[in-house]
């Protein structure tokens, strides 16, 4: 497990990340959420070692800086712009695994993996950002490692690439590997982790399974489908119930309470072809927990 404790960072202007505390489990993608300047990079540079502060991580229990054999054990992605222009992709890699002690024949492997084995001697100068994301993730990969830091891993890919790279974290995490991912793109994340750790304004939010994160911050609405929508609808709202129509013969009831909803269902008659607790997404859970946490005050 990747396990950090107390990381706090402060800065002149008062952000920074203060007494973060968690756990990333292996064998799943842990997506680390948080809106622009919540503290995200901050944090990835602080459990590398990248930035001082207080705190300390540990990565099977050795800190960053204690690892034997730190390309082989913790794959890292934090700046996909850190390349020389003029050297090829190729040779990039071949620079980074000959310091690393890792064999050559390695760099064409991570090139493949990435998609970029028709690239490997073009200069990274000539790169798109998508491009240039894909050699920051082979860098990443080229120790084999067992655990994965990646800052914004989808940054600058198109449709096709995200929907690449989000089979390749998941397949990575099904070998047992430890995979630790920010984003701010909540549709994707969505799609992306099981578990989530959240900040906001530098502090630990949520931490642990993103469904549980989902149920415990987004709104629950009971949506029922019947042929007598008309009937239904009166009766639900006379006993004080707010409710809309979707549909022809489909009602949204403002509340989580399925029993309720059809217990006055048969007491009106109306016959009810399907009923069931309709959840928002991680969009509308992630902007509820960040106003709570500010007291009830929108951004």
């Amino acid at each position: 497990m990747i396990r950090a404790e107390g990381l706090t960072k402060r800065f002149p202007d008062g952000a920074g990340v203060e007494g973060l505390t968690f756990t990333v489990r292996p064998g799943v993608v842990t997506g680390f959420l948080g809106a622009n300047g919540a503290g995200k990079s901050t944090t990835i540079r602080l459990m590398l070692g990248l930035a001082r502060g207080a705190g300390r991580t540990t990565f099977g229990g050795s800190g960053y800086a204690q690892l034997a054999d730190p390309l082989r054990s913790v794959g890292v992605l934090v700046d996909a712009g850190a390349f020389h222009p003029a050297r090829t992709a190729e040779a990039h890699l071949r620079m980074v695994a000959a310091g690393g002690g890792v064999p050559a024949r390695r760099v064409r492997e991570v090139l493949a993996t990435v998609g970029l084995e028709t690239s490997a001697r073009k200069a990274v100068g000539r790169f798109s950002l998508g491009m240039r994301q894909r050699l920051g993730l082979a860098t990443a990969l080229l120790g084999d490692p067992e655990y994965l830091i990646l800052d914004e891993p989808a940054n600058g890919l198109d449709p096709e690439g995200v929907r690449w790279i989000r089979v390749l974290l998941r397949d990575l995490a099904a070998e047992g590997r430890t995979v630790f991912a920010s984003s701010h793109l909540l549709a994707e994340m969505s799609q992306l982790a099981d578990d989530l750790i959240v900040i906001d304004s530098g502090r630990l939010l949520s931490a642990g399974p993103m469904t549980e994160f989902v149920q415990r911050h987004a709104h629950a609405d009971v949506v029922v489908r019947t042929s007598q929508p008309v009937e239904l609808m009166l009766e639900l709202t006379r006993r004080g119930l707010r409710v809309s129509r979707e549909a022809a013969e489909e009602l949204v009831v403002d509340t989580a309470d399925t029993e309720l909803v059809s217990a006055i269902a048969a007491r009106t008659g109306a016959p009810v072809r399907e009923l069931f607790v309709r959840h928002s997404g991680l969009e509308e859970a992630f902007m509820a927990a960040t106003v709570a946490a500010k007291g009830g005050r929108a951004r």
